[in-house]
């Protein structure tokens, strides 16, 4: 029966995710986004410490957005009329996942500026020539 209460347990959180992706536009840019990056990453020579870093920052801004949300049809739930208070909380909560993917932006860009550049230079001097 406990293995039963786990594999629900599961099924729900997998369908709470599939729910925010078909429902949120702002949540699938960040999957698709995320999934470029990974793919990205796998051209490049990462360490492990470099990756497990990018999928760090990765997850935090899925989890802050899907958190975000949660937040956002709570409210929706609760009242459907303006409340400075509902706002503030809407707000704060999208602050939260702003936060996290500045953060996200300034590891990619930590980990992947000198991977790079190099190439970037390169095409530049070609176009240049």
């Amino acid at each position: 029966m406990k293995g039963r209460s786990i594999i629900d347990s599961f099924n729900y959180a997998v369908n709470g995710i599939i729910t925010a992706m078909k429902t949120e536009k702002n949540l699938r840019i960040h999957y698709i986004t995320a999934i470029f990056v990974i793919g990205l990453s796998l051209f490049y020579n990462f360490t492990r410490l470099e990756f497990m870093l990018l999928l760090f920052a990765i997850s935090l801004v899925l989890v802050a957005e899907m958190i975000n949300t949660a937040i956002e049809k709570t409210i929706d739930i609760i009242t459907r009329d303006y409340h400075p208070l509902a706002r503030i909380a809407k707000d704060v909560s999208a602050g939260a996942v702003l936060v996290s993917t500045i953060n996200a932006v300034v590891v990619g860009y930590l980990l992947f500026f000198d991977r790079i550049n190099p190439l970037t230079n390169k095409i530049l001097f070609k176009i240049q020539n």
